[in-house]
Formats: C-alpha cells, structure tokens, sequence
C-alpha cells in the first residue's frame, strides 16, 4: 500500500485515456496479493467526479466487488453517462483489468439544495488522544503483524476506542457489535472537495467488515478466516474532511451464510453526522494451513 499520504493522493491522480476513459496507477511496493478495494473504489469515485459539474456533489456510492485486482498492472475505469438532471447527475463506472470487469459502482449526485435537517446524536465515547493507536492493538497480534500494519496503512492514522466482545458487556443486550475508532490521513489533503470525498471512500473499506467478526472472537486475518468486501455503499449527508478526526461507530446486525454485514455512522469530532457506510463481506471460517 502506499507508504505516505502523498502517494494516495498520487493514487488518486487518474491518467485521461479518452473522454469518459481512465487509468489508476498501482502503489509501488505492496505486500497484498490483490488490489485493496479501497483503493478501487477511490479512484473509480475520482474518475466519476471528474465528469460531473464541480456544484454537483456526490451524495451516494453503491458499489461491487467481482473479481480481485492485480497489484502488478494499472486499472482502467470506464465511466457510463447515465443522466444528467436538473437536480441529479447519475453515473456508472465499470473497473476493467485482463480484459474483465471486476469492479462495478454507482454514483449519485446532487446540487446544493436547502431542506429539512436532523441527525442521530454522536455516542459518548473517548477522544482520539485518550485512544489507543491501532498499530498498538494489532501489535498484541505480534510483532510481524504490527510491521505489516505500518508498512501498508501508515498513511492514515487509526486510534482504537474499544468493541463489546467481552460477554458482560451491556451493550451486548441491546446489539450484537459495537466497534468504534477515530481515523483521519495523516498530513494535510489538498484543499478539493473530490479528493476528499475519494480519500474518505479508501480508508472506509479498512476495518468495517471486522466489526462482523467481534462476537465470534476472530479478525480480519486470522489464519481460519477467508474474507474479502462483496459490495459496500457510502451516503455523503455533509462535507467531509478527510484529513480530520472522524468517529468509525461500527455495528453489524446480521452473520450468516459464510457472509457478514456491518454498517457504521461517521461523525466529526464536534458530533457531526458526515456519511453512513454498509458493507456485506465474505466471512468464511476455513481450516488453517499448517
């Protein structure tokens, strides 16, 4: 993954092929053996804001995973131009590598408009200096692990409030999950509301299908899970501004059929409610190797 935050804007620095047509570049040094969904679904939202008009902001993203990337050529999105509305611009991108499609999304935008206005109240929870880095939780994993976390997602900067796998935890009688962190990239974004928007989508894909797996005392890693992001879809209520403190309130109300959904709510840290973010995920349980 990339090794600093310049890279991801890097990233996100699609080359123009032809009108519609684009091409992402690959981080130079990954260990992962497919691309990083996030890193897919940023640069297909980048390729789809650069056809719609700078007033019309991207309001929701549905997106699917077909098939995994390879790390080792560049991506090519192909953006469909669904409608153009008064209101709303619609537009599709098909994500192609080897001559297939492994990526599909859908995006909705919208010109600013005056309205009705309301929104949950942010959970009371701790502040990002009171949290624990998340390098330092997967660090209790082992040593290994914790180098292979700050090789490919020292970009962004992740504190660990805490989850409710313990079983007297309260909040277990009300909901199965509860997982929450702080996240914001580390160093400053240009100041453009589509590079925000596209870094937002990135890191959006780390941690959320996990929640899914806190009740049956696994993770993303471990050597008896297979997992990998179905499809994932994120509703933008207000600007976002990726490079600051973001509150992950992740739950996930539902495990079956080998698959996992989690959902979260994302506020600032003054309590304001920017996106909600689902994603369904394969969570197989598989014997480990030896």
């Amino acid at each position: 993954m990339p090794a600093s935050l310049e890279d991801v804007v890097g990233l996100l620095n699609l080359e123009q092929l032809e009108v519609g047509l684009y091409r992402g570049s690959q981080p130079e040094a990954s260990e992962l053996p497919r691309v990083f969904g996030g890193q897919v679904a940023a640069q297909a939202l980048m390729a789809a804001q650069l056809t719609v008009p700078e007033e019309r902001h991207v309001h929701s993203l549905h997106l699917y995973f077909i098939l995994g990337g390879d790390p080792s050529i560049p991506i090519v999105y192909d953006v469909e131009n669904v409608r153009d509305g008064r209101s709303f611009t619609t537009r599709r991108v098909a994500a192609r590598q080897h001559g297939e499609i492994i990526f599909y999304m859908t995006a909705s935008f919208q010109v600013v408009e005056d309205g009705w206005d309301h929104q949950d109240a942010m959970p009371d929870v701790p502040s990002p200096d009171e949290s624990m880095p998340l390098t330092d939780v997967i660090g209790g994993r082992g040593s290994e692990a914790a180098e292979f976390w700050n090789r490919e997602w020292s970009s962004f900067d992740m504190r660990y409030i805490g989850d409710n796998r313990a079983e007297d935890d309260p909040q277990r009688q009300l909901v199965p999950v509860v997982q929450r962190l702080w996240f914001r990239a580390d160093g400053t974004l240009p100041d453009s509301r589509i590079v925000h928007n596209a870094a937002f989508t990135y890191i959006s894909d780390l941690s959320l299908l996990g929640a899914s797996l806190v009740p049956h005392s696994t993770f993303i890693g471990a050597p008896d899970v297979q997992a990998a992001s179905l499809d994932h879809v994120i509703w933008f209520h207000r600007p976002i501004a990726a490079d600051q403190w973001l509150l992950y309130d992740q739950t996930s109300p539902s495990a079956s059929g080998a698959r996992g959904l989690s959902t979260a709510r994302v506020f600032t840290e003054d309590g304001t409610l920017v996106a909600t973010v689902a994603q369904e995920g394969l969570i197989r349980r598989v014997t480990p190797r030896t």
